[in-house]
């Protein structure tokens, strides 16, 4: 029976690299997918998942008002190819009524819907997308990363340019390493980035190469 999954993490975990495998892994054995990204994710070419690894691949890019079980559906009557699986990139962005459509996609239509996203914006607060999905996904996984303190990562700072974290602002603004670092919930609290993102960016290809 096909399910809403949802994959989440504190950023720089390489969500988009998994999600991308994930689409691979279908691909490989001839099987359509249709991949999703936000249009406000502009980081990277439009209509495009992008991974900092430089992995990517083409997707439909959604707005506030897009309409996901309408649009499989259209899709689903175009090909004659049956498409085996839905993937959603930056599934914190969704609104409650697109969390709702995919769990029909999985539901109504029978293709899995996996979604990857994070959990909480830089301020500790939830994400409507990622709130709903929590409440309403059938499979939740972490996908881990780590604090520069060895600690396992779970909050979202974001970081002026003096590497300082900042505790106001608008809850989306779009950026990478140079304005997000991961850290564990104590130094999150305490404010303590541990260093300029390079230098931590650094650290982790030593541990991880």
């Amino acid at each position: 029976m096909a399910k809403l999954y949802f994959y989440y993490s504190a950023m720089n975990a390489g969500k988009t690299t998994t999600l991308l495998q994930s689409d691979y892994n279908y691909k490989e054995r001839g099987m359509k997918t249709l991949l999703f990204i936000p249009i406000i994710d502009d980081r990277y070419k439009k209509g495009t998942i992008t991974s900092r690894i430089g992995l990517s691949s083409k997707a439909k890019a959604f707005g506030a008002d897009f309409d996901f079980l309408d649009f499989v559906q259209k899709e689903i009557k175009k090909s004659p190819e049956k498409i085996k699986c839905v993937l959603v990139d930056e599934a914190q962005f969704l609104k409650k009524e697109q969390v709702a459509q995919l769990s029909d996609v999985a539901d109504l239509l029978g293709i899995p819907v996996l979604t990857y996203g994070l959990r909480t914006d830089f301020l500790g607060e939830p994400f409507e997308g990622s709130k709903y999905l929590l409440a309403w996904a059938e499979e939740i996984n972490e996908i881990k990363t780590i604090c520069h303190c060895g600690r396992k990562a779970t909050m979202n700072a974001r970081i002026d340019s003096k590497g300082k974290q900042v505790r106001a602002g608008e809850q989306i603004a779009i950026g990478g390493n140079d304005l997000y670092i991961s850290l564990c919930h104590k130094h999150f609290k305490d404010g303590d980035v541990g260093g300029k993102p390079k230098m931590i960016e650094e650290s982790l290809q030593k541990i991880f190469n």
